[in-house]
Order: C-alpha cells, then sequence, then structure tokens
C-alpha cells in the first residue's frame, strides 16, 4: 500500500519541485521510502513519484519507480496484488527476477502481455507504467475500486495521483463543481468520475487510461461485474455452495496473511469480520484484533469480543470518547479532500490509529453485503422488482405512504415498513435512491438544485434497470457499481492510510466475485434472512449469537452526538448566514429541521444535519485553506 503521482506536462508548466510537492502530500500513505523518475525532453516532461509503505520484500531492492527488464517499463504502484507467486510461475516461466515483491512481477507481467494481464491480477491496485519507447502513460485501477486513482486532463498535460491533496499546490485550474455537490446532497457522496473540482476527475473502478502527447487520452473498461451476473449457473446445492464458498474464501484470507509485516483483523461484531477472523487465525495463530466500544445502543464491542474469546486472539477495544472527537472531528471528515457523509468514517479512523500502534496490515469485513446481500432493503427485491412496478402497488404504496407516521428508529421493524412503502411509490433512479440513501431523499424541495444531477448515477441505473436481471441483482449491481466503489471503499482507504495501515478485504477477492453473483438469488437471500449464504457458514466458524444478528459494521450513535456533545460545533458551522450549505439547501429549512420544526425522524434529521456539516468543514477546512 503506497501513494502514486505523476504527470506528462507538453506546456512544461510543471517541474520537478512540482513532483515533489505532490509525493510529499502522500507521505501518510507511504512513509518509508519515497522516489522518483524523472525526464525532460524537447517535447514533453514526465514525471512520477511513489511513497511506499512496505509490506512485501522489505529491501531497498523493491523501492519504486521500478524499471522493467528490458529498460523500456517505469512503474509506480499502491495495492497488492495476492497471486504474485503464482503469476511468476504460470506467466513469466524462466524470467529471473531481482526482488520477491509483487511489484517486480506486475511489472514484467505488463512488460510482456500489455493489459491483458490486468485480468490476472488478484488485489487491490491502482498501477502506472510509462513506456518509453511509445511515450505512452497508463494508469490502470482494480475492479472494486479498492485503491484510488484521480487525474487533472487539459490540452497541455495529464497528471494522476492517489488523492485529492496532491493537486493543491500545482498551476492548473480548481474550479468548483458544482453538479457534483448538488449530487451529494443526493447521495451522500461524490460519485462516479466526478470529484469536487471541475478538472479533476476519478478513474473509474474496472477502467485503465492510456495518454500520449500525440493521441491525448482514452479511456476504456478492463472489468463489468454486470457480466457477471448475466451469467447465470445453474442452480446449487445449499451445501455444495457453502463447500465452494468455503474453499474460496479459505483461500483468499490465505493469500492476504503473506507479508513480511505483521497482520491483524478488524472486528465489528458483524458476521463479516468475524469469519474472516476466524480463518485468519489458522494461518495466524497469535493474531491480534481491533474493535471500537461506544457506551449505549451502538456499543457492538460485547459480540466482537465473543469470536476474540472463541478463537483466543489479541484482542484490543478502543473506547471512543467525546474528549477525542470534539478535537478529531474535522480533521477526519477534512482528510477526504471533499465533502464526504459517511460517519463511520470517525471509528474507521479511530480504530486504524489504534492498529497502526502493532502492525501494519489488518484485514476487514468491506464488500460482504454488497456481494453476499447484506443490508435488509435487499429483502423486498428478492420477491419483487421495484424498478419495473405495477400501477397497482405504486397506488397503494402511495397511499399508505401518505397516512403512516414517520419512523424515527431506523433499526425497527417498522421503519423497515415504512421506507419498503416510500419505495414502492417511487419511479426510476428515485427508486433506487429511495432503497439506499435516507438524507434528503423526500426532501428534495428543499434543495436549491436543477436537472443537470445525478447524470452518471441515471445513465448507470438506465443500463442495469433495462438489463435481464432479477430486482435483487439490480439493486446489487447499482450498489456494486456506486455506493462500494464511491463511498463504503473510498471511507476505508482514507481511514487506514491516514495512520500508514493497509486494510486488505478477503471479501473483495477475484475468486469470490467469478464465484458469487451467478448463484441462485436464494442462496442470497431466504425468506427474510439476509446474506443466507455467509450466515450458513458463519454456523461453521462463529459463536450462535452472532449469526442471527442484523448487520453490524462501526456505527455511531449519531443522533446523540448531534444533540448533545458535538451540538455547539455543528451549529457554529450550518447555522452561520454565509455557511456555503446555504447556497443548496433553502436556508429556512436548515434553521427549522435544526429547530425541530420540520416533520421528519430523529435518524433522518440527524443524517440531514450531518450532510450539511461534512459539506461545511470540507468548504471551510480545505477549499477555503488551499483555494
Amino acid at each position: 500500500m503506497c501513494g502514486i503521482a505523476g504527470f506528462v506536462s507538453l506546456d512544461k508548466r510543471l517541474n520537478q519541485q512540482h513532483l515533489k510537492s505532490m509525493a510529499g502530500s502522500l507521505a501518510h500513505r507511504g512513509p518509508d521510502a519515497e522516489g522518483e523518475y524523472f525526464n525532460e525532453t524537447s517535447n514533453y516532461i514526465i514525471g512520477l513519484a511513489h511513497r511506499r509503505l512496505s509490506i512485501l520484500d522489505l529491501s531497498t531492492t523493491a523501492n519504486q519507480p521500478m524499471i522493467s527488464h528490458d529498460g523500456r517499463y517505469v512503474m509506480v504502484y499502491n495495492g497488492e496484488v495476492y497471486n504474485f507467486q503464482e503469476l511468476q510461475k504460470d506467466k513469466l516461466p524462466g524470467t529471473v527476477l531481482k526482488t520477491h515483491s509483487d511489484s517486480e512481477v506486475i511489472l514484467e507481467c505488463f512488460a510482456r502481455y500489455g493489459t491483458t494481464c490486468f485480468n490476472w491480477f488478484n488485489g487491490m491496485f491502482a498501477i502506472s507504467f510509462w513506456d518509453i519507447a511509445l511515450q505512452k502513460l497508463t494508469v490502470v485501477r482494480d475492479r472494486f475500486g479498492v485503491k484510488p486513482a484521480m487525474y487533472f486532463f487539459d490540452a497541455h498535460a495529464l497528471i494522476f495521483a492517489s488523492e485529492l491533496k496532491a493537486f493543491e499546490n500545482l498551476p492548473i485550474q480548481r474550479t468548483l463543481n458544482i453538479s457534483a455537490i448538488k449530487d451529494y446532497f443526493f447521495l451522500d457522496y461524490i460519485p462516479k468520475t466526478q470529484s469536487v473540482f471541475k478538472e479533476i476527475h476519478k478513474l473509474p473502478n474496472g477502467h485503465y487510461m492510456e495518454y500520449t502527447p500525440t493521441e491525448g487520452l482514452k479511456i476504456k473498461c478492463w472489468y463489468n461485474i454486470l457480466e457477471k451476473y448475466q451469467l447465470q449457473k445453474k442452480p446449487i446445492s445449499i451445501t455444495g455452495a457453502i463447500e465452494g464458498f468455503d474453499n474460496l474464501l479459505s483461500s483468499s484470507v490465505k493469500l492476504r496473511m503473506l507479508s513480511d509485516v505483521k497482520v491483524g483483523s478488524f472486528l465489528s461484531g458483524g458476521i463479516d469480520s468475524g469469519i474472516v477472523t476466524a480463518i485468519a487465525k489458522n494461518y495466524n495463530k497469535t493474531l491480534k484484533t481491533f474493535t471500537v466500544s461506544f457506551k449505549g445502543e451502538y456499543d457492538e464491542a460485547p459480540l466482537a469480543k465473543l469470536v476474540a474469546d472463541k478463537y483466543q486472539t489479541s484482542h484490543h477495544e478502543i473506547n471512543i470518547s467525546f474528549d477525542n472527537l470534539l478535537a478529531d472531528v474535522e480533521t477526519i471528515l477534512s482528510n477526504y479532500g471533499e465533502p464526504f457523509f459517511d460517519s463511520s468514517a470517525i471509528p474507521s479512523y479511530y480504530v486504524s490509529r489504534e492498529a497502526k500502534k502493532y502492525l501494519t496490515v489488518i484485514l476487514n469485513g468491506d464488500g460482504g453485503d454488497e456481494i453476499f446481500a447484506g443490508y435488509r432493503r435487499y429483502v423486498p427485491f428478492a420477491k419483487y422488482d421495484f424498478f419495473k412496478p405495477g400501477l397497482f402497488v405504486k397506488n397503494i404504496a402511495t397511499a399508505a405512504n401518505a397516512v403512516l407516521p414517520v419512523s424515527h428508529d431506523k433499526k425497527s421493524k417498522y421503519n423497515y415498513i415504512y421506507r419498503l412503502a416510500d419505495l414502492a411509490r417511487k419511479s426510476g433512479l428515485h427508486t433506487y435512491l429511495s432503497a439506499t440513501i435516507d438524507s434528503f431523499e423526500g426532501m428534495e424541495k428543499y434543495l436549491i438544485a436543477d436537472e443537470d444531477i445525478l447524470t452518471e448515477v441515471n445513465h448507470d441505473f438506465e443500463k442495469i434497470s433495462k438489463a435481464n436481471l432479477s430486482g435483487l441483482q439490480k439493486l446489487m449491481n447499482l450498489d456494486f457499481d456506486n455506493i462500494l466503489a464511491g463511498n463504503l471503499l473510498v471511507k476505508m482507504d482514507i481511514a487506514t492510510m491516514a495512520h500508514s495501515l493497509e486494510g486488505r478485504s478477503p471479501l473483495l477477492s477475484k475468486e469470490l466475485l467469478e464465484y458469487v453473483p451467478g448463484l441462485q438469488d436464494s442462496l442470497k437471500i431466504k425468506g427474510s434472512t439476509t446474506k443466507f449464504l455467509l450466515r450458513k457458514l458463519a454456523e461453521k466458524y462463529l459463536p450462535a449469537e452472532l449469526i442471527k444478528q442484523p448487520k453490524r459494521g462501526f456505527e455511531i450513535p449519531l443522533k446523540k452526538w448531534i444533540d448533545g456533545e458535538l451540538k455547539d460545533l455543528i451549529a457554529s458551522y450550518i447555522l452561520e448566514s454565509n455557511a456555503y450549505c446555504r447556497n443548496f439547501v433553502e436556508p429556512s429549512f436548515i434553521d427549522k429541521i435544526w429547530q425541530r420544526e420540520i416533520k421528519v425522524g430523529d435518524e433522518k434529521r440527524a443524517k440531514i444535519i450531518w450532510t450539511l456539516f461534512a459539506l461545511e468543514v470540507w468548504y471551510k477546512k480545505c477549499f477555503l485553506k488551499n483555494g
């Protein structure tokens, strides 16, 4: 896990000092070594920079940038390709390597096979290759979007980096992307290829880009999960599915234990991280585990401890108190470089900071909900395709929604029914938004927005909603391409890398992604039971108390904090008459929602306020500071 940056500049406005500045801004991603490749010709300047977090082959020989054996390619790379030993044996027979790292295998595979090799890589990665002979820059991002890659492009330069902050001190235009900020209020994050700046874009997961000074920029897709959902397998028995899944997951965990530094595991109190931890203990008898602890309804530490005790891990509970939060919340939100809503970034930040005191690599359960159908909202879609509702269903849902009182408890059965009635009356993209996002959904009339919103997400929705898939498959496919790649994986990458900690996700493996999407829906949702296959496997590994528990994650008592410990801080941001958020949300609505004069559930109110707060912190702490 590292930080990468670079550019090809035709007008030579960029120099070696700019390259060093970009690398310096990414030092937290790679504190162990730094390196650069810089070459100035009469036509262009090429610069590649790398900040290394040493995981495999700790010698300086494995430092980057790395040059291929034939001297033609230069590479900087962020991530891990776990099957590199297999690739070395099968794809590079007879090649004598100088290191024991995955980096060299990746580079030599590309030198020999070109972009075809991306399909062989099992892991998380953002990689840049410079072809000296063809003067071509190639940047690729993994199929899930675990590792970030952002780029600036105009007629005179292509610039890429792992994080937005790397672009701050460069002589380039950075104009606020108002459409992207409007999208943020509908989604709670900035989606797809957009960033908060018009000129800076995100390379989508499963894509690569090629740039030459003469031909410009081309972006190509090399992986699309929709194709995996469309490749339906023959129905398989639950016994056969569990056995196949168990073998694949065990292999995935084993690969992710490969490291020349210590590896531990996050425990959130849920079955995803619990199973990963249970399997990991087979390969590390002194495994360290970490969880966060809150006082009150969100304290899942006791559930996590059940797993830790069963497998006798060296367990660490991190108690998050108000004293921590008030001092750190603005820093945590600012780390993302753009507005970012997900409040679980807070416990993710703290648990990563604690884990780094003991080790450098941490396993997690990311992807379990999106790959195996772990959200309650998946249950109705397993029974009915709400993306194509009949008029009768819409009419009944509309009538019910009009008389149902608002829900105040997101974990209650009533809240589930309330939200189901709400989404069933919607159509088009708003069906998806209602099923996934619960902040401003239903409150759009208070947003100061035009029709130039959600363009990319709507395009994705139109394509998938028309596909020959079940309602469940459509919803899961949309979540994979949007929420997982654009929100959840971003959250964990920034939270871990802020502390120079590498996060690894065994449930997001190439093999599982080839296996699970094509399984029949009944192995994912059974009656009202979510991630059925994962729960059946959990019977082998976990205490019975955990298996029937609802979805778990590093959650926080958001309602309590907004009304209590963080109340004054949040008010100082969003209630100011010149608050930036008031350009996008009617000021009177902000005041009324704060004063509880709007009819809305407590959970939804808290989410709305947090959305405003996160935007305002970014604007004041990031944009105005560096604008």
